[in-house]
Parts: C-alpha cells; structure tokens; sequence
C-alpha cells in the first residue's frame, strides 16, 4: 500500500480527493499497488464529507509519516507551499504540485532536493491545467530540440477577448461576465495583467530550453488596454487578438520570453483557440510545430493532471523521473534582444491631415492601411523591420499625435 497526503482542500485539492477515494479501485490497478489518501491538511473543517477523518492541520503530521511516499500540494501561492514542499522532499517524499507560481518562482532549486534525496518533483497540472503538454514535451518530444513556445497559457483572458471579437462585448463587461460565471476570479489582477500566463511560460521555456527563467525576467503585458475598436482593425487584416506567451532559443545560446497582446492571423491554428480553452505549440528542429491543446483550467482538468503526476510517482517509488531543468542566471535571459517583426500600429490626431502627411513620409501609403477621418485614426501592420528600427520612426511622430501598438504573429 502506498500513503498519499493531499495539502489543500480548495477547487483542485477537493477534486483530486474525490478521484483518489472515488476511483480508487481504477487508479489502484494501473499503479498496480493499493493507493490511500492517509492525510488532506487544510485549516478548515470538512465535517459533512464521507472523509471527513482524513483532515488535519498540522502539517508536521505528514512530514513525520514516513509511510507517506507522495504528496500533493494544491495549496497555491509561494509561502507556505514552498516550504512545505522542500522539506517533504528533503524528508524522501515525492511531491506533485499544480501550483505555477511555486514552479516558476522556485522550481530549479526543488528539482534539485528531490535530485539530491532520489524522490521525484512533479508539476504537469501547472501548465495548461489538464492538457499533457510537460511530460511530451520530455517524452515524446525528446528526440527533438525546441527552438520556439508560443501560447495561449491563459483562459480567463481568452474568454474576455473572445467575447470583445465575437459579441462585441467591452472589456470592462466581458470581465464581469466572465467572473459571474467562475472563469475569473473577485481579484482578477494575476489573469488580466499576464502575471499568470508569464508563470507558465517560465515552466515551459525552462523545460523546453533546459534552465530556469524567473518571473521578472519575462517582458510581461496584460490585455487590459485593449478596446473594441483594436478589435475590429485586427478583424479588418485578417487577424484576432489573443495573448500569447512566447519564448525562444537565440543563436547565441541566450533566450527571449514575453507575455503580450498579440495579433495572430486567422490562418494560424493559434487564431481558432476560443473560450477558456488554451493551447502551446512548439516547434521541434524534427516535428516541426506541434500543439497540444485543451481546457487550461477547471477542478476536474487539472485535478486529473495531478492525480496522473501522483500515479506516476507511485510508479517510480524507487528511481527518479527525468524531468528537471538547471539554474539560470542573470544574463541567461536577453532582455535586450532585437527581434526583426512587424508591428500593429494605430495613429489618431485631432489634425487627420497633419497625420496623413507624416504617416506618409515616414512609412509611405503602399503598406496596408486602414483610414478613418471621422475618428482621425489609421490603423497598419509594418513591414518586417528590427523592432527598434521600427520604434525610431514611430517616435518621429510629433503634434500630437498619439501612437498605440501590438505584437504581430504574422
């Protein structure tokens, strides 16, 4: 028999509880050893549950079990998971978790205690919740070198702007809606500004490129200013906006990685991902691109993807999975990096003909363009160019004249 202890009895803790003790027969026969949750820690009581007994609150009660081999942690938040966590692996108990911030806040130095005590680190539900993307990322996939991520790591943002591109709907009430029905939460703060979307790529491009990547090394934007009106000259060239997470291996063995409000052309597979579905396709020097793609969040989804780390750790109660990434650094990550692009840019003057004569002096009126004098506003997609290059012409726009623009996939 193999003890389990669940940390967390919120939206994901209380589903993995449920398909542990619920389908316990089933999970019991594909691990092929009697599978018990001994312990759920949480601070609130659960009397009216058919396992009411197994709660406690004192953590030291898992930790000084040593008939407890696996334990999930869907606490969520960096403290006090993170030391729950490092002292359960250093203690010789494997740990699943599908808590993103830990992962990415923390994740190459528990790799490394659970390396170092020959237990197993495990963390596919922290990205794309119950979508296998990690484990064929290592897998699957592990005949390949991936050079370039691109997501949509967020549902509730994909929500929002698939309400502003198919019902027309503003932000401000697509938000509402989307908090009535349980996509969003009271605080939407880590979703709509891309702190969330920035976690889970910081999972992937460390995975995929082989060392860490901190938070605050990603160039992070939210989908907070984006208006219909975006919207609708995205739709006029053909394109949707979506917020993408995107990393990518550079020549000089550095990577850039960003979160940002994004145009992708509707030819792209990415432009069809609606709702709270969310998608990652990676491009393999042998596969060429492959997406994985799926309900990004939910209690049942991601529930399962920690009760499929939980049976993997069972599996392998005596050796290590090959699922861990190194440190990195300051410099690892270019922040600086030049990328050749093109961009989406929107002008609006009070003085449409003053902005008509300097738009066509500095990027000339052959590009693809879309004019509206009434609003004073041309809308157009650059040519490709160095982003920089780019940046030095738009700044060239003077009297007044006010300049937005978005990141192209195109």
């Amino acid at each position: 028999m193999i003890d389990v202890a669940i940390m967390g009895h919120g939206v994901v803790g209380s589903g993995v509880a449920e398909i542990l003790i619920n389908h316990n027969e089933r999970i019991s026969k594909r691990v092929k050893n009697d599978v018990n949750v001994k312990y759920i820690l949480d601070l609130r009581d659960f009397d009216s549950l058919p396992y009411s007994e197994k709660f406690i609150k004192d953590f030291n009660i898992i930790l000084s079990d040593a008939d407890v081999k696996v334990v999930a942690e869907v606490m969520g938040g960096v403290n006090p998971a993170y030391d729950f966590v490092k002292k359960c692996l250093a203690s010789g108990k494997s740990v699943v978790t599908s808590n993103k911030e830990l992962v990415a806040a923390k994740g190459a130095e528990l790799i490394k205690i659970a390396e170092d005590n020959n237990v197993n680190f495990l963390f596919e539900a922290s990205v794309g919740g119950g979508i296998p993307v990690l484990r064929p990322m290592t897998q699957c996939m592990s005949a390949n070198e991936i050079d370039e991520i691109w997501g949509i790591l967020n549902g509730t943002t994909n929500y929002i702007l698939n309400k502003m591109i198919v019902d027309n709907m503003d932000f401000d009430t697509a938000l509402k809606l989307a908090q009535d029905l349980g996509f969003a939460e009271k605080d939407p703060t880590a979703d709509i500004e891309g702190h969330d979307a920035c976690r889970k790529v910081c999972i992937l491009a460390a995975l995929g490129f082989g060392k860490h990547v901190y938070p605050n090394q990603v160039k992070t934007e939210g989908i907070t200013k984006i208006t219909l009106d975006d919207v609708a000259y995205a739709d006029s060239f053909g394109c949707v906006i979506k917020l993408i997470g995107h990393a990518k291996k550079l020549k000089n063995g550095k990577i850039t990685a960003s979160v940002a409000p994004t145009l992708v052309s509707r030819d792209c597979i990415l432009s069809g991902v609606n709702g709270v579905f969310n998608a990652v396709m990676l491009n393999g020097d042998q596969t060429g691109e492959v997406v994985f793609y799926g309900k990004g969040a939910g209690k049942e989804a991601t529930a399962s993807a920690v009760v499929a780390d939980i049976m993997d750790c069972i599996k392998h109660i005596n050796a290590r999975k090959y699922l861990s990434w190194e440190d990195g650094d300051n410099d690892y990550v270019d922040i600086a990096h030049d990328p050749k692009t093109r961009l989406f840019v929107l002008l609006k003057s009070e003085d449409f003909d003053g902005l008509l004569k300097q738009w066509s002096e500095i990027f000339g009126e052959n590009i693809q363009n879309v004019k509206n004098e009434e609003t004073g506003e041309i809308a157009f997609i650059t040519d490709t160019d160095f982003e920089s290059k780019l940046r030095e012409k738009l700044s060239l726009f003077k009297n007044g004249i006010s300049v937005k623009t978005l990141k192209t996939m195109l």
